[in-house]
């Protein structure tokens, strides 16, 4: 009956029932929204052959484009998904950050692997999620040395060295203490790179100028340090994870401007 059923009836069912191949292609975008790259975009989704759609998959901070055809010459698919693929990354290649499904974290650790580069965090509101996220990806000690939480003032001052007159004039979400945040991993890592960041999640602990959702995020390196401002909404754990997703992209934007 086994034989039957492997050698004679499931191959000519096979053969009577030919089922189509279906082949996806996925592009990871992050720091533009959802509506500005479907418009970025559109004259080539619109292109299009019926056989290939084109997905739209967003998450906070990211959106992932995947590409899906049917038909029945899989290499032909596979071609076409892959020439569709390049025709958008080729439109929008600065919000690229990588051309497979990979998580954003992923991506730059790949990044960092390949050039031989090291990082450590500083991380205030996010509370070691950035640290989180990377470390759960086997290899990651090849390229992450180690960060701190510093939620409070006195640690921020006695570990990362932030100086109490930047803390005492411009507050602990700003982008002087954030800089030196990531000065101070930096050095007491000993790493190539460091990611720094201090903001308010909420709820509350806001003020009028710096309301719920306002979040400093620094990157120094040997080349310096680059600082900016992020305004999220009033949800805690978006904020943090919004957060940690502007950061790990803001690394990614300074490997691709420096080679260290």
């Amino acid at each position: 009956m086994m034989y039957l059923m492997q050698d004679e009836i499931l191959p000519r069912l096979k053969n009577a029932y030919k089922l189509p191949f279906i082949v996806h292609k996925t592009i990871l975008t992050a720091n533009i929204g959802e509506s500005f790259l479907a418009t970025e975009i559109e004259s080539i989704e619109n292109n299009l052959p019926p056989h290939i759609k084109l997905a739209y998959l967003p998450k906070l901070g990211q959106v992932r484009l995947r590409l899906s055809a049917t038909g029945e010459d899989e290499q032909l698919l596979l071609n076409e998904v892959e020439s569709s693929a390049q025709l958008i990354i080729d439109k929008i290649r600065p919000y690229v950050v990588a051309e497979n499904d990979i998580a954003l974290e992923k991506a730059v650790l790949d990044v960092m692997e390949d050039k031989g580069l090291t990082l450590s965090t500083a991380e205030s509101c996010t509370g070691g999620y950035i640290a989180h996220l990377i470390t759960k990806h086997p290899g990651s000690s090849l390229v992450y040395k180690g960060g701190a939480v510093v939620y409070s003032n006195d640690l921020k001052r006695s570990i990362l060295s932030v100086s109490k007159f930047t803390l005492d004039s411009y507050g602990a979400v700003s982008e002087q203490t954030v800089r030196e945040m990531a000065k101070g991993a930096l050095d007491h890592f000993k790493t190539d790179y460091s990611v720094s960041v201090s903001g308010i999640a909420g709820p509350g602990g806001d003020t009028p100028d710096k309301p719920v959702g306002t979040v400093w995020i620094a990157v120094a390196s040997k080349r310096g340090i680059v600082s900016k401002l992020f305004k999220f909404g009033n949800k805690r754990v978006q904020n943090i994870e919004r957060s940690a997703s502007a950061a790990l992209m803001m690394i990614l934007n300074e490997l691709k401007r420096n080679t260290v």
